[in-house]
């Protein structure tokens, strides 16, 4: 499932391609559950004719800006993607959404149909966006909020803690593992057992993992990797959590696997204790 990094990632790679151009064709298909929620005659009114404007992205969400009043909210979901293709791209079985501009189509793809499309007209962001929580990297993102979060989920294991939205907007299942793995706490603790020192370990490690993360898969300014991933340190959990064998790459022993809070998850035993 894609996570911070990798919607950044998306996001840019519709914006470098479409900012300042204006959508002169839309393609959905319609009958398929990704659109049904939405008011298609309202979206094709709002988007056709209407310049790219904008786009943000938010824990795993992205929302572009047409026109004046014109949002479109994109949820990647599971398999979801942002491509771009030529202007004369003709929709494939799961492009579930094609915005065609004079040089671009921009596509969204999601072949299990996890994601999520919203649309909203007005002056303003709507609030299912303004709702999410504070980033990761913002000023709201305390070591306090963190404490007292983990104390009203005290009972759940932190590797379970870390998946929810409402506090910890963007980290996936790849990126909870590297940060209990960078703080060495076992993805089992309960989240109320974690210390002051750990809590605070647990907090920059989750500021620090998104902050490499998105330099080395979403790249800087308007610069964007040629692929996802490959710029990860080789240091790192990632690149070794899946291999046949999985070593830790900082003890040198091997890694250990299991189900925990829903998600497969990967740690090293020799790292992570469990007290």
């Amino acid at each position: 499932m894609p996570e911070l990094a990798e919607v950044e990632f998306y996001r840019k790679r519709w914006h470098l391609a479409a900012q300042g151009e204006r959508v002169v064709a839309l393609h959905t298909h319609d009958t398929k559950k990704l659109l049904r929620r939405l008011d298609l005659p309202a979206l094709r009114r709002g988007l056709v004719g209407a310049v790219f404007q904008d786009s943000v992205a938010a824990a795993k969400q992205m929302l572009f800006r047409f026109g004046d009043d014109s949002w479109l909210g994109i949820h990647l979901g599971m398999s979801g993607e942002l491509s771009v293709a030529p202007p004369d791209h003709v929709p494939r079985k799961h492009d579930h959404l094609v915005l065609c501009t004079a040089r671009h189509a921009l596509v969204f793809s999601d072949p299990r149909m996890f994601g999520r499309l919203e649309f909203h007209r007005g002056p303003d962001a709507p609030a299912w966006w303004t709702k999410i929580a504070p980033a990761l990297l913002s000023r709201e993102f305390t070591v306090e909020a963190v404490a007292a979060f983990l104390q009203r989920r005290r009972r759940a294991p932190i590797k379970a803690v870390l998946l929810m939205q409402e506090q910890f907007p963007g980290i996936g299942n790849w990126m909870a593992d590297e940060v209990l793995w960078r703080a060495a706490i076992h993805p089992r603790r309960l989240a109320g057992s974690l210390r002051p020192a750990e809590v605070r370990t647990l907090w920059r490690e989750c500021r620090r993992v998104a902050r490499i993360a998105l330099d080395a898969i979403a790249g800087r300014g308007r610069s964007l990797p040629a692929d996802l991933n490959v710029g990860i340190p080789k240091s790192w959990l990632f690149l070794h959590r899946w291999r046949p064998g999985g070593i830790c790459p900082r003890t040198r022993t091997p890694l250990a696997y299991a189900t925990i809070g829903g998600r497969t998850t990967c740690w090293s035993p020799a790292r992570q204790r469990l007290r």
